[in-house]
């Protein structure tokens, strides 16, 4: 009976991670903030979280920079000054063990504000933005990178729910472009949290192959639908749900 109902929560489980996977990765993220909503869902510990949702991140968000790229739209010289910041910051992230209590708060908050910014954030119209996107500043994405690498490797997400409207916020990027910035520095900063705390590895689930199927296939789905479609707005909303709820969860219960 116990082991039945390990089963189909894994079950549960997996499911969840695909949605996440397919939701994110089709507005340009990797989806390591709906990994941790869903493992908050059906009570993972905490332990685990980090490290699962970093490795997730790191297939989907590789799988995403690879796409775009072949489109077009990853830009190295944007990314440089966000990454020369970003990636030790993520790494010193990776490395810091926060207590239980702070982890969950900290965890719960990330997913409030998430799931805020899915529910706030307007469609944009493409060509409107590219007349007034510019280049990504060298301070300004040194301070910005550095800001959100500490977080990501804190939290075991890879920034990008932060990145992405602050390159629009700021100009520095149209949609299309944002999303080919946001995937690849998701994919640094996630290598960089793993490998400042590669101990943590040890916590890794034995489902870890079916949720890492689960997420690559969601990903193909969603990098397919993203970089030629707009996103879907009722289903971000749906999402951001989930993560209003698991945030709540994680911070009162």
């Amino acid at each position: 009976m116990f082991g039945l109902a390990i089963s189909v929560d894994m079950a549960v489980l997996s499911a969840l991670i695909f949605a996440a996977a397919l939701l994110y990765s089709s507005v340009g993220h990797a989806g390591a903030s709906g990994y941790i909503a869903a493992m908050a869902l059906v009570g993972i510990a905490p332990v685990v979280m980090k490290p699962t949702a970093l490795v997730l991140n790191v297939l989907v968000a590789g799988l995403g920079t690879v796409r775009w790229y072949r489109l077009g739209f990853v830009k190295w010289r944007a990314l440089l000054p966000l990454l020369a910041a970003s990636v030790p910051c993520a790494f010193i992230g990776g490395a810091i063990q926060l207590p239980g209590t702070w982890y969950r708060l900290l965890i719960g908050t990330i997913l409030i504000i998430a799931a805020a910014m899915l529910l706030t954030k307007r469609q944009h119209d493409p060509a409107a933005a590219a007349e007034g996107a510019t280049a990504v500043p060298v301070a300004g994405g040194l301070l910005t990178g550095g800001s959100v690498g500490l977080l990501s490797g804190l939290t075991g997400t890879g920034g990008g729910i932060f990145l992405s409207p602050i390159l629009l916020m700021m100009r520095w990027a149209d949609p299309r472009q944002a999303s080919g910035i946001t995937l690849p520095f998701i994919l640094f900063n996630s290598l960089a949290g793993l490998m400042g705390n590669l101990v943590a590895l040890r916590s890794l689930p034995a489902e870890l192959p079916l949720f890492a199927a689960s997420a690559l296939a969601g990903g193909l789905l969603g990098t397919h639908f993203g970089s030629r479609h707009a996103s879907n707005v009722l289903l971000r909303r749906l999402l951001a749900v989930v993560l209003l709820i698991a945030g709540v969860k994680f911070i009162w219960v």
